[in-house]
């Protein structure tokens, strides 16, 4: 289980004073608290006009950089913004498709097995400048696109506006989650993490009906993190795979 800072008081005291739905943020400050859902979220809104919007996975050295202080530090506090960017195996290297600077470093997959990945349909995030999408796999395969940045996970949460066909309203599992979808015309990313267990029903309805998201994509659970220096924010978990982050342009 992540190890997490004690920002929780900070949080909720600012939900209480703001709570603020989908209002777009200053880029300077692009993570804000949500209450929606019944529910605690984080919510970071990246205008990819004002912010570049990218995906990291090997550091210089060659190895994952595996947290999202290292990646911070790397970065010499340019930083906005980071969260952990899609399902990953024991050697942190991605589980499907990823994409860094135009370059395929893993293939997409559609093979079928256990866990949310294979839940399908699954999904892809990618980046092409300053537009963002989210897209089931299918769907991004037959579009033969060529982005930037691209990440694959799953599964998808909402899917042209309807909740995934396989997310219960409120099932069992509850987990701490973070995921990212994108409304109106693909300026815009939103990313969202739970600030303690919640369902997929009420992570998937939080997109869909609080954010404006007609598509978005689970990250991952238990593993989510969230660095956000406007909270004084730099979550610690296990090491981590695929992470995305905002920088200035």
């Amino acid at each position: 289980m992540m190890l997490r800072p004690a920002h929780a008081l900070l949080i909720a005291l600012l939900a209480l004073a703001a709570p603020a739905r989908a209002a777009t943020p200053a880029a300077a400050e692009p993570c804000r608290p949500v209450e929606a859902q019944g529910e605690t979220f984080t919510v970071c809104t990246i205008d990819l006009r004002r912010q570049r919007l990218r995906l990291f996975w090997l550091s210089d050295d060659g190895k994952p950089y595996g947290a999202l202080g290292t990646l911070a530090e790397k970065q010499g506090g340019r930083l906005a913004f980071a969260m952990n960017a899609g399902m990953y195996d024991k050697d942190q290297a991605p589980v499907g498709l990823y994409i860094e600077d135009g370059h395929e470093l893993k293939r997409a997959s559609t093979a079928d097995g256990p866990g949310n990945f294979h839940l399908k349909p699954n999904g892809i995030f990618w980046v092409k400048g300053e537009r963002a999408g989210v897209a089931d796999t299918a769907r991004y395969l037959r579009a033969k696109m060529r982005p930037d940045f691209a990440t694959q996970s799953g599964p998808m949460l909402v899917i042209d506006g309807q909740i995934h066909p396989k997310i219960a309203a409120d099932g069992p599992s509850q987990k701490i989650r973070n995921g990212v979808g994108v409304p109106g015309d693909g300026h815009v990313a939103i990313f969202a993490i739970s600030e303690r267990p919640v369902t997929f029903g009420a992570f998937a309805r939080l997109f869909r009906d609080d954010l404006g998201c007609r598509n978005a994509l689970f990250l991952d659970g238990s593993v989510s993190s969230l660095y956000a220096p406007n909270l004084g924010r730099a979550d610690i978990s296990r090491p981590l795979g695929p992470l995305v982050g905002a920088l200035p342009r």
